[in-house]
């Protein structure tokens, strides 16, 4: 399901596998997190702007308004195609049926469909509506895909920053060097270039949008951790020169942001499982556990099929301590320098990230096959808090009757009604609790 438009670094092995890797991970530069900080940032302060206007009855609607924000960053990011965040009617362009937008929308939204029918059986005649129009939006996102190629291939070597434009010009260096290795001459066809840049909003959309509806639910629940970023973010921007909203000069300063998303990735992470497979030949796992004193080795037959449990991995009270099960965003940060005279989180200003032990957090997996966009993740969601949180505190709505903390423990059982639907970890009800946007 994941080939739908092309081969790409998600579902190839071995030497192809190496060739992606090369090849795609240029892309993922300090520009592209400039692009994505700068585009956040403006998608962020249009989506509370429209928040905030909600009056007092807040709105229900953060998981799709976020799934909104998501997917206009990942368009810009991608093919430098701008989406206003509150755009009503959009223009097609000429010759398609269906803007960018909302084709790619619809084939991410189907991506287990894809699994089930191949996308040429999709427009067949005698197909369901629902099915003939996926398959319409898959020729539209093609056509889009095979335009937006065309026109990078001809203007020759622009200095347009995006995804799109990174993978060509990685693709035709690599065909073009003169280095004689064995594959160093191999770029990416025009399918391979196709089938990453789908598999990158495949992977970077519905998980970062539902990473950042999250947190604001969670922030709104726990009214100290957010006042515990706020002073981060308002003591940054006190200390800007000139009003530079840079990503250089921001985004390294906001470690409270940043551990907001760890803390909300390790028990709400969209990705419950990670599937992996032993190699040809039988491999040999030691087994050691803190909690016991005895190892063991275990041997994995070839081609042997394994999920490893990342809600396990992220609960496990040896690694995480006796709270494992509480959203503590503190936990992440330590003091530089310690204190003996305080007990408990690190200052403002003498704090540092914790490392943590090797394969304890895997939100974007682990090893050779880490996700190329973490940092693209990270920025985006960190930009998001930084715009949001610094002008406005996220509060529940308490309905008719019940009081502040009613609501509050409220937004908690919500969020905690979550389940796996289609591929990621989604809160089952998002609908039925209100949060209010309010200009500090």
């Amino acid at each position: 399901q994941l080939n739908v438009f092309g081969r790409n670094l998600n579902t190839v092995e071995g030497e192809d596998w190496q060739r992606h890797r090369r090849l795609t991970a240029p892309s993922f530069n300090e520009k592209i997190s400039s692009l994505v900080w700068n585009e956040a940032g403006r998608q962020a302060y249009d989506m509370v702007s429209s928040w905030s206007k909600q009056g007092p009855h807040g709105t229900r609607e953060t998981v799709a308004d976020t799934a909104t924000l998501a997917l206009h960053v990942l368009t810009n990011a991608a093919f430098g195609a701008a989406y206003p965040y509150g755009e009503g009617v959009r223009k097609v362009a000429p010759g398609h049926q269906m803007t960018y937008r909302d084709s790619l929308s619809l084939c991410l939204s189907n991506i287990i469909t894809f699994a089930i029918l191949p996308k040429k059986y999709l427009s067949l005649s005698f197909m369901p509506k629902k099915l003939q129009r996926l398959g319409q939006a898959t020729k539209e996102f093609q056509q889009y895909m095979d335009e937006m190629l065309t026109s990078e291939r001809t203007s020759g070597k622009s200095a347009r920053t995006n995804l799109m434009s990174a993978l060509v010009r990685a693709s035709d260096e690599a065909e073009n060097s003169k280095d004689t290795g064995k594959d160093s001459k191999l770029g990416l066809t025009d399918d391979e270039i196709f089938g990453n840049i789908f598999a990158y909003n495949l992977a970077g959309h519905e998980t970062t949008a539902n990473t950042v509806a999250f947190a604001f639910y969670l922030l709104a629940a726990y009214p100290k951790y957010q006042d515990w970023v706020r002073k981060e973010i308002v003591q940054v921007q006190k200390d800007l020169p000139d009003n530079d909203q840079s990503y250089e000069q921001i985004f390294p300063r906001l470690q409270r942001c940043l551990a907001v998303m760890y803390e909300t990735l390790r028990l709400y992470g969209s990705i419950v499982f990670i599937p992996r497979a032993a190699s040809s030949s039988p491999q040999t796992l030691s087994h050691n556990h803190p909690n016991h004193k005895d190892s063991k080795d275990i041997v994995l037959p070839p081609s042997t099929a394994v999920n490893i449990n990342v809600q396990a991995l992220h609960t496990d009270p040896a690694t995480w301590g006796d709270d494992a099960l509480e959203w503590r965003p503190t936990r992440w940060l330590a003091a530089q320098i310690q204190d003996t005279t305080r007990q408990g989180t690190a200052e403002l200003g003498n704090e540092c990230f914790i490392q943590m032990p090797a394969g304890t957090f895997v939100p974007w997996a682990d090893g050779p096959r880490v996700c190329p966009g973490q940092k693209f993740a990270q920025v985006e969601f960190v930009r998001v808090m930084f715009t949001l949180l610094g002008r406005f505190r996220v509060v529940p709505v308490a309905k008719e009757g019940e009081s502040v903390e009613q609501a509050r423990q409220g937004v908690k059982e919500m969020v905690d009604d979550s389940a796996i639907q289609a591929i990621t970890l989604q809160m089952r009800h998002p609908d039925r609790v209100a949060l209010r946007w309010e200009v500090i």
